[in-house]
């Protein structure tokens, strides 16, 4: 049952990058070769030195790539993990996804390869795009997310 489990965490998910320049077809083959991790749901706060410490007890890492906010260059919360071996990434896959980093539970997807730029958020704000919709308070992502905030001040304008 546990090996069953264990393939299973290896599979691709089905998100595909929408700003991947290619076809959907490369996109797949990158994918099933790939030896890059896309890690999301970090704290702002985890550094380079605890994802180092982490994700290296899957195997060698070749890089980390920091996600940052386009306009602070501050962490943002998500990541590029490279591995030398697909072996190395897939029991990152089964064994580090789904884990506690920072008191965050961490996810991990696979990637089609680094290309700079792709280190920046995408979101409107400089962030990530799920920070923007976000309505709940999250201390280890900065606190409310842009629409909750938005909300806030419109009440807040509304009073005075």
């Amino acid at each position: 049952m546990s090996a069953l489990r264990s393939d299973r965490m290896v599979e691709l998910s089905s998100y595909r990058d929408q700003h991947f320049r290619g076809s959907l077809t490369e996109q797949e083959k990158k994918l099933q070769l790939s030896t890059t991790l896309y890690i999301g749901n970090l704290s702002f706060y985890t550094t380079e030195e605890q994802i180092h410490e982490l994700f290296s007890k899957c195997g060698d890492l070749k890089r980390i790539i920091m996600g940052l906010d386009k306009i602070r260059k501050t962490p943002c919360g998500f990541c590029f993990v490279e591995y030398y071996t697909r072996e190395d990434a897939e029991n990152c896959m089964r064994y580090v996804s789904g884990t506690r980093l920072d008191d965050r539970i961490v996810r991990s997807d696979w990637d089609a390869g680094f290309i700079e730029g792709r280190q920046y958020g995408r979101g409107k704000s400089g962030g990530q795009v799920r920070d923007e919709y976000r309505t709940d308070y999250d201390t280890g992502r900065g606190g409310y997310g842009k629409a909750a905030l938005k909300q806030m001040q419109a009440i807040g304008d509304q009073i005075f």
